[in-house]
């Protein structure tokens, strides 16, 4: 059975106002890529070929990325190396627009269709990957165990009430069985397992997800419900994963994901090594 790629982006990107007034918050760049491709080569990496992509107004940016421009590749034509950074990601993209701002389970809800019959992985542009592929390793557990998938790291001793954190149970299989996930706990927490921002989601799901969302009192409309209802039923686990977790979502932690991985970058890393090294050594 095949995997889809699902990613909401349909969010305002307030925290980075004013450049989210014009630029989708998924086109900032990380280095030399947006953020939004990075995404997109972990899901094409992972063997997904099909992706959809959840936007709003203002992010027309988006859908440029994954077109052609010939008019630019007619003027880089003389050089191949220049060439290849035009290439558009190998994936079939598609895309739908949430026109009202209901959450992310309304958002979820709009990837019904393209969906179907077939799981899909579910990624927010905040949280990117590296060193490994989580929605590689989502895809495993699910072929493994047939449930939803959390992707999950062990925090043992650490504070975790800014997260959302597992109630774990246990599986004849041998996978981490999750009962349920407790948003943000003010009081003794489940486990120390927390949720990372890649989900695998099996089709019945949406079923949840719609009969939820018109029972919902108002204001804005998250899949938790529909996720412990499946847990419930023992069809939600949490796979560990060892893919570093890069969270974009701020200001100061977008600037320090953008300075790691510059100094991982294969042409300037090292030079930008040097200078921030020596500009660390003038600030003493």
């Amino acid at each position: 059975m095949p995997v889809k790629g699902v990613i909401v982006a349909a969010g305002y990107g307030s925290r980075f106002l004013p450049v989210t007034r014009c630029i989708p918050k998924e086109m900032l760049p990380i280095v030399d890529r947006p953020a939004i491709d990075w995404i997109v080569q972990e899901f094409v990496d992972a063997g997904i070929e099909d992706i959809l992509i959840i936007t709003s107004r203002r992010k027309k940016m988006l859908e440029d990325w994954f077109d052609r421009d010939p008019e630019l590749e007619g003027a880089m034509a003389d050089s191949e190396a220049k060439l290849a950074r035009l290439v558009p990601p190998k994936a079939r993209v598609m895309f739908v627009r949430q026109q009202e701002m209901k959450g992310t389970g309304h958002a979820l809800l709009l990837a019904r269709t393209f969906a179907g019959n077939d799981p899909v992985v579910v990624a927010y542009p905040d949280d990117l990957f590296t060193h490994g592929n989580c929605s590689a390793d989502l895809i495993a557990s699910y072929e493994r165990t047939g449930a939803c998938v959390m992707s999950a790291v062990d925090l043992p001793g650490q504070d975790v009430s800014r997260y959302g954190v597992f109630e774990p149970m246990a599986r004849e299989d041998g996978a981490i069985g999750v009962r349920r996930i407790v948003e943000k706990p003010k009081a003794a927490a489940p486990s120390s397992l927390v949720s990372l921002g890649r989900y695998l989601y099996i089709p019945e799901v949406f079923e949840l997800l719609a009969r939820g969302i018109e029972e919902h009192a108002g204001g804005e409309y998250f899949p938790t419900d529909a996720i412990n209802a499946l847990g419930a039923q023992g069809r939600v686990v949490a796979a560990v994963v060892d893919a570093v977790r890069w969270d974009t979502g701020q200001p100061l932690e977008y600037m320090q994901t953008v300075v790691e991985l510059a100094l991982e970058h294969p042409e300037i890393g090292e030079a930008f090594g040097a200078w921030l090294k020596a500009r660390a050594a003038g600030l003493q």
